[in-house]
């Protein structure tokens, strides 16, 4: 799809990809599965920056026992492509683990062994992505009054390279999201820092505060109380207990290709009354098995007199102060309005994430984008941002339509189908001009 350009223009992509978490990754796979089929005058030419050193998703969550909430056949391919070689069923032969994971006759496996399939994945495309570049800059390119091409500037170091393309994909994920007044520190945690301030952690800690009522809540206080036999571990949230998520076969309907299609063309009020229905199938929920887990345990430390699983319900954090040894933290009963001071090694946030401003790299690029009437931006079926008739590229977003495509937005659920639209909707733009196929570039692009 790309041009043969005269003298020394530079090359141009079909596609940039910004990030590279499981999205692009699956974008990457859909692109190279594609260009494997086609000749080399209709394949689609396409690079990928992340910012990041190396492939990571959630490295900090990779807790030992924790699984994925959803079955392994929602992989980064399978709904697309049932025959990719680029399947979690080829990863796990690959590793040669295919029969003993078929006998646990378990479709949810470990989150250590899904993170090691997606880098196994995004391994076999790293020909297509620039690790440890970050995207600081898109900037508009017009020909004869039309925005034609974008340019992305991405930053390695002191150094910066600019790539030109007709259309970007941004799959930059989503962002931790702390109460207002709050920031992250050495003791003052969010669930995504789990890990990695838990190695760094000094001493012998005495007692932890988790706030939230979510399943990466739920997952934090039981690892925590295992990971700490010595410390008391407080769970604070404002409902009576835990919510059971609903994962029953009605319900995961909501999670099929088809429902986006359902919820994108449905009015607004219908739009509301499905995320009213559904959002106990992802939010503030935590698996009744975990639940009946933790509530066990809280009732064999009661029996025992050896109480250090302690869950202050129907309460809030309203405040909380880091000292030099410690955090001190305020809880209040929403019922009595009786304020309880706590001291703490460290206070975890399970206050879930915010999705990226999908538009926030763009600079001028975002003038061209057409947004609602509540500032959100308006985003077609086919996952690309709404333009005006001077703006010919094409900005696709995975992630941040949750508005626009349903419950499914930043979820792995639909990311195999995600892609392969995004990829129908790339082929059938790009095939409206009668197009020569143009060199595909070997190296990071020019340098500024």
């Amino acid at each position: 799809m790309s041009p043969v350009l005269p003298g020394d223009a530079p090359v141009v992509h079909d596609l940039i990809g910004i990030g590279f978490g499981p999205s692009n990754v699956a974008m990457a796979i859909a692109l190279s599965e594609h260009n494997a089929r086609v000749g080399r005058r209709e394949a689609v030419t396409a690079h990928f920056f992340e910012r990041q050193q190396g492939f990571g998703w959630h490295r900090n969550m990779l807790i030992d026992d924790a699984t994925m909430q959803v079955s392994f056949l929602k992989d980064l391919v399978t709904l697309r492509n049932p025959a990719s070689e680029f399947s979690f069923l080829c990863y796990l032969q690959s590793r040669g683990r295919l029969v003993d994971f078929l006998n646990q006759k378990n479709l949810f496996p470990l989150r250590v062994e899904f993170h090691d399939y997606l880098e196994w994945a995004a391994a076999r495309v790293d020909d297509m992505v620039s690790y440890g570049h970050e995207v600081v800059a898109v900037e508009p390119v017009t020909v004869d009054g039309v925005v034609e091409y974008l340019d992305v500037t991405a930053r390695s170091g002191p150094e910066a390279v600019v790539h030109r393309a007709r259309n970007v994909v941004i799959g930059t994920g989503l962002r931790p999201r702390m109460p207002e007044g709050v920031d992250r520190t050495d003791r003052i945690w969010h669930t995504s820092d789990l890990l990695g301030r838990v190695e760094a952690l000094r001493g012998r800690p005495s007692r932890f505060l988790v706030v939230g009522a979510g399943q990466s809540a739920a997952e934090n206080v039981a690892y925590l109380h295992r990971r700490f036999p010595d410390a008391e571990v407080c769970a604070v949230f404002s409902r009576y207990g835990y919510s059971p998520a609903d994962d029953s076969s009605f319900a995961n309907r909501i999670f099929d290709p088809a429902a986006v299609g359902d919820y994108f063309s449905a009015p607004d009020a219908v739009k509301r009354r499905l995320m009213d229905y559904h959002g106990n199938t992802n939010y503030s929920v935590v698996d009744v098995d975990l639940i009946d887990a933790l509530y066990r345990e809280a009732y064999r430390e009661k029996v025992l007199g050896t109480e250090r699983l302690r869950f202050l319900n129907v309460s809030r954090l309203t405040g909380v102060e880091e000292g030099r040894d410690g955090v001190r933290a305020t809880v209040t009963s929403l019922v009595t309005g009786e304020e309880t001071p706590l001291d703490a090694d460290a206070v975890v946030f399970a206050t879930g994430y915010r999705p990226a401003d999908p538009l926030a790299l763009l600079g001028r690029v975002a003038d061209h984008c057409h947004r609602d009437d509540q500032g959100r931006v308006r985003v077609e079926r086919d996952y690309r941002v709404a333009t005006g008739p001077g703006f010919r590229g094409g900005i696709y977003v995975q992630g941040g339509t949750e508005h626009t495509h349903g419950i499914t937005s930043s979820l792995l659920s639909n990311t195999a189908v995600r892609v392969g639209e995004i990829l129908e909707s790339l082929l059938a733009r790009g095939r409206g001009a009668a197009r020569a196929a143009g060199p595909v570039p070997d190296e990071v692009g020019s340098a500024r």
